[in-house]
């Protein structure tokens, strides 16, 4: 590096260091305003210099669900191993630098959400920021509209593949059960080293996908022999040979005690800091979080276990580390279950199609058959242009099939709302409330009303709406009238 770009580094790393001390670190700003301020003094290849003083190297987990709840167990276990920097919630380049921006760390764990090309700029931020780690959750469609323009589901693939593709280093690691991270992960074998975890339990998904799934080679329609959560499970291509691999880390078994779950994993892994392949078999507890956290809590601990650099601590603090786990791991918009006065509620985000198919199988496995045909639903719809995942919702409630359907806007447009409105209520009863976005306690007020006033035992309440503007506040508030009752 040139002596002048050398001082432009160091000089916006100081700047960048000093803003870190003047603003308290929290939601909003805080996490991206020092990475911010540091690419407005220096540069992206700025971004280098400062990855390069990681004693192991950075870590991108990025996906369409659970990035971070997978990125917030990844950090409590490797945190008991190797002293961190880290971001969650807050997915930029501007956080991801604010994280760098530490001294004397080994590792740097960031989630990082990818919409589209042109504004996540995946390739460059892989260039320059060099990680030893891409790890991939599952893709599915979401936002089919990023900045008012379409973003074509091939294109939100190929963003997502482009995080890891300049990587030639290190470990990538792949959902085995998601054929579209399965794809990523066989192109980059030639390149680095390539983990895959999934699911072999006894446990299938039989209710319908919510949209064809095409083999990501030849395009032809996959063939799945068990799927375990709508298009993740064991698929072939009966045109060009794609398949499902052989995990290296499994979770084998599965077995419900009361609110706990007891898992078991199996599998043999590789260790980065080592070189070395460590075997793993486990057995652990864990709150009854659903069978999409189950995913995440798989993902968090093959991350773990490929870059932790104390090796003989794995079976303690995976143990230690799932004893201590409750509901708060969660994010604010999350799919949680509670009983306020004599109604169950099952009430969380659900803004893509995979996530509000994931919310009605939680509480199925939670309440058990009872809830079906005995539920209503308070759905939040997507916004104009979105017509994808409101197939993919659609889908879900036609199989569902509540009681009611009560449909409220969750995004800006009431046009769009009604619309979605109009075709739901052909097949489902169900009524609209054309409430305005700007107007978010009035939805919120709303929807408090439509659970108090239900006849029906059993409520869900899912669908699209900012995590905490909406979903946080709209909780809480219900939370609240639980603790009143």
């Amino acid at each position: 590096m040139a002596l002048s770009q050398t001082v432009k580094c160091r000089t916006a790393e100081s700047a960048g260091k000093l803003s870190k001390h003047l603003i308290k670190l929290g939601s909003g700003m805080g996490k991206s305003y020092p990475g911010h301020l540091f690419l407005k003094l220096g540069s992206l290849n700025c971004v280098n210099y400062l990855a390069s003083k990681l004693g192991i190297g950075s870590i991108i987990i990025t996906g369409t669900n659970g990035k971070t709840t997978s990125t917030k167990i990844t950090i409590l276990l490797l945190a008991k191993d190797a002293k961190l920097t880290y971001n969650y919630e807050s997915n930029t380049i501007n956080a991801i630098v604010t994280g760098l921006l530490t001294s004397k760390v080994d590792l740097g764990v960031f989630e990082y959400g990818i919409r589209d090309i042109e504004h996540a700029i995946p390739d460059t931020v892989c260039k320059i920021v060099d990680p030893v780690g891409v790890v991939y959750t599952n893709i599915s469609r979401e936002h089919s509209q990023v900045s008012g323009r379409k973003n074509p589901f091939k294109e939100y693939l190929k963003a997502k593949q482009l995080l890891s593709t300049p990587m030639k280093r290190g470990v990538v690691i792949c959902n085995a059960d998601d054929p579209r991270t399965t794809y990523i992960g066989k192109n980059k074998e030639q390149d680095t080293k390539v983990t895959y975890y999934g699911l072999d339990i006894d446990l299938e998904d039989k209710t319908p996908l919510t949209g064809d799934v095409f083999c990501p080679i030849c395009g032809e329609n996959l063939v799945y022999s068990k799927r375990y959560l709508n298009h993740r499970g064991i698929y072939e291509c009966t045109d060009c040979g794609f398949n499902r691999p052989e995990p290296d880390i499994k979770l084998t078994k599965l077995i419900l005690e009361n609110d706990i779950w007891w898992v078991t994993l199996n599998g043999e892994i590789y260790n980065y800091p080592t070189d070395k392949n460590l075997p793993i078999d486990l057995k652990v507890p864990l709150p009854a979080f659903g069978i999409h956290n189950l995913y995440n809590l798989l993902c968090a601990v093959t991350t773990y276990i490929s870059f932790t650099p104390n090796p003989e601590n794995i079976k303690n603090t995976i143990s230690e580390t799932c004893e201590s786990l409750d509901l708060s791991i969660l994010p604010p918009g999350r799919f949680e279950i509670f009983k306020v006065k004599n109604k169950w509620i099952g009430m969380g985000q659900g803004d893509n199609g995979d996530a509000l198919k994931a919310n009605i199988q939680f509480m199925e496995s939670y309440l058990g058959e009872e809830i079906n045909g005995n539920t209503a639903f308070i759905y939040t719809t997507p916004d104009e242009g979105e017509d994808e995942i409101f197939e993919d919702h659609y889908s879900s409630l036609s199989s569902f099939k509540p009681v009611m359907v009560h449909v409220i806007p969750g995004r800006e447009s009431i046009e769009a709302a009604k619309n979605y409105y109009e075709i739901i209520k052909k097949s489902l009863p169900a009524d609209f409330y054309p409430l305005p976005y700007e107007e978010m306690d009035k939805r919120i007020d709303k929807i408090r009303e439509l659970v108090k006033e239900s006849t029906s035992k059993y409520i869900i309440v899912s669908g699209c709406g900012p995590e905490d503007y909406m979903w946080g506040n709209l909780k809480s508030r219900c939370k609240s009238q639980k603790k009143r009752s």
